[in-house]
């Protein structure tokens, strides 16, 4: 059975007097600080001198480069992305490190795959939003908060477990119960998410498309039919909501048949062994250095993976429904 940890497991106590930084104030860095700040807790945001530094300054934090902010903090919240967060580690954080500190992270990833290795004197937790930044503000705000992981990964003080459980209650993470994982267990479902589930349905989607539209159907029918109306999207949020045989009694007789008369033929060998592989290359680390050796070289496949996209000429279809829809004159390229 999962440990699942509610509001009702949680001390805030634990972090009175105890001064917080936030690392990193992109989306879930800004959506993090707000929420501590709202539950009146002081926080100092750590970040290099660009836009999100100024976003931070009007928003009404400190704001501190990152070694600074972090040497001066006892919960030090690390909300940088993956791919940059163990040379900044490094270089700006790890040479501050004191026992007693907390490391919070909202990905397990860079523990996870050895890319970040703390000392043994400093706790190391996490707390990772199933939600986008935006979602994470949004859930606190209007009281819902957002489903969420929580772990330990080492307890040098053996406060550990109370301070993550007081950090995801002031972020909102319990009100709909956090499950634990380790950091491994966390990285691992991200990744195959990104790397099976969402690309599987892209791919779905975009047969599908080639499919009506080779039949002769018009290209704005078409994405309308499968996700531009919302319906696709309206249908997970009631999975997310209701749960899935549930939400199947919204739709028509003749919805429901199509559906559970046709999974069958869509359970196909290929797919299952597709999705092993990609949970083993990952388990076995081999993403991980793929996506550094990726980052070191400057983003070259990414770049040439997302040119390749763009040049699909459905595209422009899609921007023609949006625009319509916004009532904005559609545009060509």
């Amino acid at each position: 059975m999962s440990v699942i940890y509610r509001d009702s497991d949680a001390n805030l106590g634990l972090l009175m007097n105890q001064k917080l930084a936030v690392l990193g104030y992109g989306n879930m860095g800004r959506s993090f600080a707000l929420n501590l700040r709202d539950n009146a807790f002081p926080v100092t945001i750590g970040n290099q001198n660009d836009g999100y530094a100024e976003q931070a300054y009007r928003d009404g934090f400190q704001v501190l480069p990152i070694a600074e902010a972090a040497v001066q903090s006892d919960l030090i919240f690390i909300m940088l992305p993956d791919e940059i967060s163990a040379q900044v580690y490094l270089q700006q954080i790890a040479p501050g490190l004191q026992p007693g500190n907390t490391l919070v992270f909202a990905s397990g990833y860079n523990i996870a795959f050895g890319f970040i290795e703390p000392p043994p004197f400093v706790d190391v937790v996490l707390i990772a939003p199933q939600a986008v930044g935006q979602g994470v503000r949004e859930g606190y705000v209007e009281g819902k908060g957002f489903p969420s992981f929580v772990g330990v990964a080492q307890d040098a003080s053996k406060q550990a477990w109370g301070r993550v459980l007081a950090a995801a209650k002031a972020l909102g993470a319990l009100h709909r119960g956090a499950i634990e994982l380790t950091f491994q267990q966390e990285a691992e479902l991200d990744l195959f998410s990104q790397q099976a589930v969402l690309p599987a349905l892209f791919s779905v989607l975009q047969t599908a498309m080639e499919v009506l539209i080779r039949e002769g159907f018009p290209p704005e029918a078409v994405l309308n039919s499968l996700y531009l109306s919302g319906e696709l999207g309206y249908i997970m949020t009631q999975w997310a909501a209701a749960g899935v045989l549930p939400s199947l009694k919204l739709h028509s007789q003749t919805a429901q048949y199509g559906l559970l008369s046709r999974i069958e033929r869509f359970k196909e060998v290929k797919l299952n062994r597709q999705m092993d592989s990609v949970l083993e290359y990952i388990r076995r680390g081999e993403f991980a250095q793929e996506w550094a050796a990726e980052f070191a070289d400057g983003y070259p496949r990414l770049q040439a993976l997302r040119r390749r996209l763009e040049a699909m000429a459905i595209w422009q279809n899609e921007r023609d429904m949006l625009a319509a829809a916004q009532d904005e004159p559609p545009t060509r390229s």
